[in-house]
């Protein structure tokens, strides 16, 4: 059978026994699940105890999810105008991760001021986490019907409900580019690559996060250019696209800084012994 088109489920909830689930919450939740396990995999192959990594977990989690959601408001403000009370209704859809990491970010840093240690040890061990969770969480958007692409008669092309096709502004077609696939397979793709340069490269602290900011970035601004869904405009561009452009310069900034001494190959041979960490 030759693949023509990605059906839609055809509902956005899960029934499981007398259970109705909301399909977007449930992604949302395992996106978080997988997350907090790689974090905790990591912080505490860093020496740091399970109780600290499961308290770390605990306050970004919440600290991402009302980030989130206040970027997706203020980036999207126009869908709640007049209607205020849909603004936290999270399992209607609607997360922003560029506010869920900055929010994430900022309380952290306060967090590992207060417990005396490293941010860099937070950050560095979120750095894969976080586009894992990404990964799964995008699926989301499957179950909703949203945040699609442009049409298009590709063999993986999306297909959409009449209904959110209108609203998207296309009556006329029926299918879609996937975004969500999109955006799962960079992301799945990055936590790989970040866990690989983890093992073969030593860094300086805090520049395997660097490198998810730069990695995630790079995807999402070439998947916005294909969005349709209505989006808040800067200068005619879509406010996400001027986002994903000052992280992108922010992070090869700081990537490039010092970076005469802060990567250094990890080999097999008996050289890499004398590889020291740097602090």
């Amino acid at each position: 059978m030759i693949l023509t088109s990605i059906p839609s489920p055809g509902s956005d909830s899960l029934e499981i026994g007398s259970l109705d689930l909301r399909a977007y919450g449930l992604m949302i939740a395992l996106g978080v699940l997988a997350a907090a396990w790689l974090f905790h995999r990591r912080f505490t192959e860093r020496g740091h105890s399970s109780d600290l990594a499961s308290s770390v977990t605990v306050w970004a989690v919440i600290a991402g999810l009302v980030g989130a959601r206040i970027y997706h408001v203020i980036t999207d403000w126009k869908t709640y105008e007049g209607n205020w009370g849909e603004a936290w209704q999270i399992w209607e859809g609607g997360l922003g991760i560029p506010g869920a990491v900055i929010t994430a970010a900022a309380v952290m840093w306060v967090y590992a001021r207060q417990k005396g240690i490293p941010m860099s040890d937070i950050a560095d061990s979120m750095a894969p986490a976080l586009p894992l969770g990404q990964a799964i969480g995008r699926w989301g958007n499957w179950f909703n019907q949203e945040l699609f692409g442009r049409p298009t008669d590709l063999p993986w092309a999306l297909e959409i409900d009449p209904g959110p096709a209108s609203r998207a502004g296309y009556p006329n077609d029926d299918t879609f580019h996937p975004t969500f696939l999109y955006e799962c397979i960079w992301n799945l793709a990055l936590v790989g690559v970040l866990l690989w340069v983890g093992k073969r490269f030593s860094l300086k602290p805090g520049r395997l996060f660097g490198l998810y900011v730069l990695g995630y970035a790079l995807g999402r601004l070439w998947i916005e250019t294909i969005r349709v869904d209505f989006a808040s405009e800067l200068a005619g561009v879509r406010v996400n696209i001027w986002v994903m452009l000052a992280l992108i310069i922010g992070s090869v900034t700081y990537l490039l800084w010092g970076r005469g001494d802060d990567v250094e190959s990890v080999s097999d041979d008996t050289e890499s012994e004398n590889i020291s960490l740097e602090s």
